[in-house]
């Protein structure tokens, strides 16, 4: 376990430390401690069958989950620590590893788009199907973008269809990048898959070794993982995609006001969900995911693009690295 998880390592011949070794282990070790403990809740039948089945306890009454130390190393060391995202063709295909290249996507998902009617005229609306495949269009054009995550909404499909299969099926037509889906709905990943398969004329194999797309799934915070969040990792896993489980603990809201607190609440989540993955699916590919920023109190809001983001985005980098996964975090 020492070798895998080394907690310092340079990237790229730029270092940025922000923790000593004590300091990671004191996170680890407290992250350890509520996952043992204290437990997650999994609110989701079969997920708790299968953290049950693997010797985890399990509370059917109040779905508390608790992982022991043994457990979450074994996972750990089954998560692997480079897969690829997969483009129509080799030109378009990455590497995500641990300290590896970064990579660079556009991040949503909004829900209105603003367009330039001329003559410093703007007009504010709800986004479309048809906003969706511009954008598609824009990133493929965009060589400093390396894959596609959902921008936006096809907000014209709410209440009529399944709106997020229309986003897969429009983002996947209108780009040669690889797809990472961030509104995937645990119900739906059939479909997803059914068109990946399509994409190989039917070919299961070669959808399973050549995912064309990927899957981002949020814990909700504080320690939960939901049953969406958990049919779309136990789904992925089994289908061989690429899921980011990715936190969005907002510090001083949904987890501890200081800074230290929020890491160990996020780390908890975001490990209960890759313990999950490699339950389903041992050698599953995960990202260890972060959109983890502070609460305002005055406003409401979750600032994204406050410098406490790109503080926490930093140091959850340090704690992907520290357990040897990709690791995908939001910038500010």
């Amino acid at each position: 376990m020492e070798a895998r998880f080394p907690g310092r390592k340079s990237l790229n011949g730029v270092k940025l430390e922000l923790f000593s070794e004590d300091d990671i282990r004191e996170i680890d070790l407290a992250t350890r401690d509520i996952l043992t403990n204290a437990g997650v809740q999994v609110s989701d039948e079969e997920a708790r069958q299968i953290f049950k089945d693997a010797g985890c306890e399990v509370d059917e009454e109040t779905y508390i989950v608790k992982i022991p130390d043994w457990l979450l190393n074994k996972c750990l060391d089954m998560a692997p620590s480079k897969f690829y995202l997969y483009g129509r063709d080799d030109e378009h295909t990455l590497e995500q590893q641990w300290c590896g290249k970064v990579h660079f996507t556009c991040f949503g998902t909004g829900i209105q788009v603003c367009k330039y009617l001329g003559d410093g005229k703007f007009e504010t609306r709800d986004s479309t199907d048809a906003d969706l495949a511009e954008c598609a269009k824009l990133v493929d054009w965009a060589d400093n973008i390396d894959y596609f995550s959902l921008p936006v909404s096809a907000r014209d499909w709410a209440g009529k269809g399944a709106e997020d299969v229309h986003e897969m099926y429009t983002s996947v037509a209108n780009t040669v990048k690889h797809f990472h889906h961030i509104d995937p709905v645990g119900e739906h990943v059939e479909y997803y898959w059914e068109m990946a398969k399509a994409f190989y004329g039917g070919d299961e194999k070669k959808a399973r070794d050549r995912p064309i797309f990927s899957m981002l799934v949020c814990p909700t915070s504080p320690l939960e993982l939901s049953h969406n969040a958990c049919q779309v990792i136990i789904k992925g896993a089994r289908f061989g995609i690429p899921v980011n489980v990715l936190s969005m603990a907002m510090s001083g809201g949904s987890s501890p006001v200081f800074l230290a607190g929020t890491l160990v609440t996020h780390n908890a989540e975001v490990l209960s969900g890759i313990v999950l993955a490699q339950l389903a699916a041992p050698g599953a590919k995960c990202w260890y995911g972060s959109s983890t920023t502070t609460f305002d109190l005055k406003r409401g809001t979750a600032p994204v693009g406050s410098p406490e983001l790109a503080l926490t985005s930093a140091a959850v980098a340090k704690l992907g690295q520290y357990y040897g996964l990709p690791v995908f975090v939001a910038g500010v």
